[in-house]
């Protein structure tokens, strides 16, 4: 996946926004929150999404998967794939796709109903 594949995937995603932040980086959020980014990676396209708590242990230390800089270093429970050999693109979309629904679920009720989600 390159940096257009991946804002284009994203952009797909009922009700997100856009913005290019910290460095040149494309943050895609749902409702305010982040839920996905491309960028930190000295340059090159890297991938940033929330995990589940067992796709955080499981590919944590997965060749060309890492846990996110800064978010991870927060606690955070963030992967970042900064190598194409870390997952394949349809494995990255369904990673991003759980992201995106996880920041969903964590909106408030009323905010849901406002972005119809």
């Amino acid at each position: 996946m390159n940096r257009q594949d991946f804002n284009s995937y994203c952009s797909n995603l009922k009700a997100t926004t856009h913005v290019v932040q910290w460095g040149n980086s494309d943050v895609w959020k749902v409702g305010g929150k982040v839920f996905a980014l491309c960028g930190w990676n000295d340059g090159a396209d890297a991938f940033t999404f929330k995990a589940t708590d067992i796709a955080y242990e499981v590919l944590q230390d997965a060749p060309g998967i890492r846990p996110a800089p800064y978010l991870a270093s927060r606690g955070m429970k963030w992967l970042q794939v900064y190598e194409d050999r870390g997952m394949s693109d349809a494995s990255l979309q369904e990673h991003i796709l759980i992201s995106y629904e996880m920041v969903v679920a964590k909106l408030t009720k009323k905010l849901r109903a406002e972005l119809d989600l």
